[in-house]
């Protein structure tokens, strides 16, 4: 393997942080720094050799490459980093997303934070666990333009760079009122599925338009959230439940979405679109994805480095844009895979 990759998962039985770098034939444990047993949602680059690693204990930083890390001291009481967002065009500041519906912002590289006035939406589904942030995007037309994507809980969108937040999940619960997106599992309100968001996107080809992956699927909004279709996935893929989706950072026609049977399936598929989500064609072969695809990512150095993670801890990855897979299971123990990095 040419890369380096970073891979996060929360259940553990040491830590939940792992490196392996090119030449090397097994995973790494990283630990300096970071809480005992650590659990990772969400790893992210920073400038240069900066990670940043949203957790169960906050919000760590590492400046060379992974070796050493530090507590960024996240005002979050103890909650959960879920997911984590570096503005495209100021890589200073850095917005973490926890629960309920908690969104906190630093713009001097995590030395120190605040929390944004965000909003819970009305139609989320509570009683079961808090609303989580677990994922942000930014419009690259416009990057006072941010989005959250909430578990159980909706989607919500901030015109003003997170100083002001509205919910924009009233076409979501419109929609669930067709017959084929009425679900549930874990109450008994027929919304649920609608509004349990895992991710979304924005290009810069689609200024304004917002793609979210959710329990049901792919769901469009060309309006910037006021209005919501079906993109109907199900045409491309027998797999529907959608936990990832972005978009290349090097071709804003280029989409790939980690799409599963169910939250704790037994089947996951890797899918990309190179027309701007028109088209979608699964591009993983040659391995087997026997649990629930919960991420995956472009690397932002090479474009034909692709990696996803697996529940089951498994990671996957290709080099040369999809014509051959490689498996890299992670150590016995080690589940419930939530980020990967690729550099």
């Amino acid at each position: 393997m040419e890369s380096t990759i970073f891979a996060g998962a929360v259940t553990v039985e040491e830590g939940g942080l792992f490196r392996r770098k090119p030449g090397q034939d097994s995973w790494e444990s990283l630990q300096a720094g970071l809480p005992d047993r650590v659990k990772v949602y969400a790893i992210v680059e920073g400038q240069g050799d900066t990670l940043f690693v949203g957790a169960h204990q906050g919000v760590f930083r590492s400046d060379d490459g992974g070796e050493s890390w530090a507590d960024m001291q996240v005002p979050a009481d103890g909650r959960p980093i879920y997911s984590l967002l570096v503005h495209p065009g100021a890589p200073d500041t850095i917005y973490a997303g926890s629960d309920p519906a908690a969104i906190f912002k630093s713009q001097d590289g995590g030395a120190t934070w605040r929390r944004l006035a965000t909003v819970q939406p009305e139609g989320a589904i509570t009683g079961c666990f808090p609303v989580r942030v677990l994922k942000m995007a930014v419009d690259p037309s416009d990057t006072d333009h941010i989005y959250a994507a909430l578990e159980v809980g909706g989607v919500i969108r901030s015109l003003d760079g997170g100083e002001s937040w509205e919910d924009i999940s009233g076409g979501l619960l419109e929609l669930s009122h067709e017959p084929h997106l009425r679900n549930c599992i874990l109450s008994d309100d027929l919304t649920e599925g609608m509004m349990d968001l895992h991710a979304l996107t924005v290009s810069a080809e689609q200024p304004g338009t917002l793609w979210i992956a959710n329990r049901m699927g792919l769901f469009v909004s060309e309006d910037r959230g006021d209005s919501w279709r079906e993109f109907g996935i199900g045409r491309f893929s027998d797999l529907q439940y959608g936990r990832d989706l972005m978009v290349s950072p090097h071709d804003p026609k280029v989409f790939v979405a980690a799409l599963s049977d169910s939250s704790r399936g037994v089947a996951g598929s890797v899918y990309r679109s190179d027309d701007t989500g028109a088209n979608w064609q699964r591009i993983d072969h040659d391995i087997s994805i026997d649990s629930t695809l919960m991420t995956v990512t472009i690397s932002r150095r090479d474009p034909s480095r692709i990696f996803c993670g697996a529940r089951a801890g498994q990671i996957f990855g290709t080099e040369d844009g999809g014509k051959n897979w490689v498996s890299l299971p992670l150590p016995d123990g080690v589940e419930d895979v939530r980020a990967v990095a690729c550099l």
